[in-house]
């Protein structure tokens, strides 16, 4: 017995050193990277290395262009300006592709991902067609959706005149106008905050962006087989993406029952619309899974974006007093008489404008850009990238970039203005990404964070409570890099 599995163990160990070796051999084209172990590949390198300029820092060791090993999957990492560039805009048709994740494939349980976050090929060329249309009809980027963020804006306002100036944490008021912008798009109707519906679709929102990255949900990447059928914050992530696709279809059936009673007013009643109009088209990909999904999509990254960077805007604002009042002191110079603002404004407040950018780029909120797939060959920088291969464009090394930056690491709004003190923003201010696929939202985001800025800051003198010295301007390491929980205090201004 004893030699029976000293035998089956021996097998095994040869079987594996023979596919690690094959690994090793496979892997000698791709760019150099962090040595691979057997099984865990580069992994436990960045392990033991956590921190939000993690990427950063091994492009400093391996190159602009490097590997890191996934398990058995190669993942490229493409960093700074230069070679993100050229893989997003000079070889944008090359890498529309999604990478299918394990979790992304098993949670969802299809063989084809729905939406438009993860989804390739005609499902995404048609939904984000869709999307792009849709959203134009809607008015974003005009006044029709202004109007919109303004209410949210107004709202956001109340919250924080409730305070009466005493110390408060803004994400809970932040989270909860940012969400009801996109709900209103989505659904055609806005949440109460007290709405326990609501709250529960906020929890499970930040639950799924600070969990993407947690050590169980990377194992689940590495070994699937195994993770599905062990406990971790992964099996709660799945949990609640099946919780978000059922209130979704339970919405979409609601706005059936109503279909022939109204204009479309909403994205649900456009998408039905739409797959009225391509039900006779063999090639169309239209269904309800993928509504369902493409909901999900933007509600997760619509609030989760916006909301994040407007928390690290007013904590910057509270760091930073000086550059509070110079904000303050442009939107009474140039918009005292206005009662309301229009998001052209942006043209008039430069240094307003320079400001929000810099948020923007200095407190980029994701680890890194969403991984792109090869859809073809492509030799980048002298490297061949095989089809299938996934990639990370490190947009966060872009922002941070020293060659295209005067002081990166630091604060500066200056990085958008010119001597003259007009704004300026070069080609690689890149926080939504650029190429074929460019944040669908993009032009939202802008509107919604020039808009709820300007309202708090024009109202609100936001400073530190009393006895508080200082805030912790680092990020918390996650897929989406939050700012400590922090509280300030919104004080009204006599104007």
């Amino acid at each position: 017995m004893v030699e029976s599995w000293d035998f089956w163990v021996t097998v095994f160990l040869g079987l594996l050193i023979v596919h690690y070796l094959k690994q090793l051999w496979t892997s000698r084209n791709y760019p150099p990277g962090p040595f691979q172990l057997p099984l865990i590949g580069g992994i436990l390198r960045i392990g033991t290395g956590l921190s939000h300029n993690i990427l950063i820092k091994l492009a400093e060791e391996y190159g602009k262009i490097y590997t890191l090993w996934l398990g058995h999957q190669p993942i490229v990492v493409v960093s700074g300006f230069e070679a993100v560039k050229e893989v997003l805009v000079d070889h944008s048709d090359d890498f529309t592709g999604r990478p299918v994740s394990a979790f992304v494939k098993i949670g969802l349980e299809k063989s084809v991902v729905p939406g438009i976050l993860f989804s390739s090929g005609d499902i995404w060329k048609q939904h984000r067609r869709f999307g792009l249309v849709t959203l134009r009809k809607m008015g974003v980027g005009k006044k029709l959706m202004e109007s919109q963020i303004e209410m949210e804006a107004k709202h956001l306002v109340e919250s924080f005149a409730c305070t009466k100036g005493q110390p408060c944490d803004p994400m809970l008021p932040i989270t909860n106008a940012v969400s009801n912008v996109i709900c209103a798009l989505a659904y055609g109707y806005r949440f109460s905050p007290e709405d326990e519906v609501f709250k529960e679709k906020l929890k499970s929102v930040d639950y799924i962006t600070k969990n993407a990255t947690s050590v169980s949900s990377v194992l689940y990447e590495t070994f699937p087989w195994l993770m599905q059928h062990l406990p971790g914050s992964h099996q709660k992530l799945l949990e609640i993406l099946k919780k978000e696709i059922s209130f979704a279809m339970m919405e979409i059936e609601k706005h059936r029952e109503h279909q022939d009673k109204y204009e479309p007013q909403d994205i649900i009643d456009f998408y039905l619309l739409q797959m009225e109009k391509s039900k006779n088209d063999p090639t169309s990909t239209y269904s309800d899974d993928n509504l369902a999904q493409f909901i999900n999509d933007l509600l997760i990254a619509g609030t989760e974006t916006s909301a994040t960077s407007l928390q690290w805007a007013l904590l910057l604002m509270v760091s930073y007093p000086d550059i509070q009042d110079k904000v303050y002191k442009e939107i009474e110079e140039v918009l005292a008489s206005s009662e309301s603002f229009s998001y052209q404004d942006h043209k008039k407040l430069p240094y307003t404008n320079a400001v929000i950018h810099e948020v923007l780029r200095a407190r980029y909120i994701l680890l890194f850009g969403l991984p792109r797939e090869c859809v073809k060959d492509v030799t980048i920088r002298g490297f061949h990238i095989p089809k299938g291969t996934f990639i990370i464009s490190d947009l966060r090394s872009v922002l941070l970039d020293p060659e295209h930056w005067e002081t990166p690491e630091k604060f500066n709004p200056h990085h958008f203005l010119d001597k003259d003190g007009h704004f300026i923003a070069g080609d690689e201010f890149l926080p939504f990404g650029a190429g074929a696929r460019l944040c669908l939202g993009d032009q939202l985001a802008k509107m919604e964070m020039f808009l709820f800025f300007t309202h708090l800051l024009r109202i609100f003198k936001f400073q530190l409570p009393e006895g508080v010295k200082a805030l912790n301007t680092e990020p918390i390491f996650g897929f989406t890099l939050h700012p400590h929980p922090y509280k300030i205090c919104a004080v009204p201004r006599s104007t």
